[in-house]
Parts: C-alpha cells; structure tokens; sequence
C-alpha cells in the first residue's frame, strides 16, 4: 500500500558528506512521521534521525551537530544530510515513514529497503 525508495547512499571518505533521500508513494492520506533508522553490522538497528509532520525532530546523540534531517510535506520525501562523516557511521541506513493509508485509515509503520553508507579512515 505504501512505498518507501531511498536514495543517496555511498562510499565517502572520513569528515566528507552524503545526503540521502527518501520518498514515500502509495494509498497515503497522510504522513505523520518520517525519519532515518540503521544498522551496523552485529548490531541492532537504531534510530538516526526522525522528524514529525509538525516539524518536531529527534536526533540520535552521537549524530547530533552533524547530521540534519529535513522534509518535504509536498513531495512525502525525507533527507537526511549527513557531514562530518566518521567510520563509525557506517551502516545500512533505513526509511521509515508512520502512514495513515487511505484504504484502512489506519496508521502503520512502513519502511525503505535500505541503502549502504560507508565511510573510510
């Protein structure tokens, strides 16, 4: 019903940048969250960077200062700006939208396929 497409994912060296995008597509009446989770290998997923339709947002603390994360109402498209970039952010970052569809009118959790961000030392 819902679909999530990520984008911008990379090799890019210590202190560089990337910027990635995420679009969500689909039986959409509204979004009501949109934000990035990820996970390293041997860990569990954690959550990156979230931001709320009414423009609040949440940051993990050891991205807080480097990453930002922006949105598009418009466009049901999320970004992640990532800078400074370390190795230990290196994971397999993922798109999770909370969608209230416009079949059910029900509000689930949908998320992207994932994309790779390495960072090299």
């Amino acid at each position: 019903q819902v679909q999530l497409v990520e984008s911008g994912g990379g090799l890019v060296q210590a202190g560089g940048s990337l910027r990635l995008s995420c679009a969500a597509s689909g039986s959409i009446f509204s979004i009501k969250l949109m934000g990035w989770y990820r996970q390293a290998p041997g860990k569990q997923r954690e959550l990156v960077a979230v931001r709320t339709s009414a423009g609040s947002t949440n940051y993990a603390d050891s991205v807080k200062g480097r990453f930002t994360i922006s949105r598009d109402n418009a466009k049901n498209t999320v970004y992640l700006q990532m800078n400074s970039l370390k190795p230990e952010d290196t994971a397999v970052y993922y798109c999770k939208a909370a969608v209230i569809t416009s079949v059910t009118m029900t509000i689930g959790d949908y998320w992207g396929q994932g994309t790779q961000v390495t960072v090299s030392s």
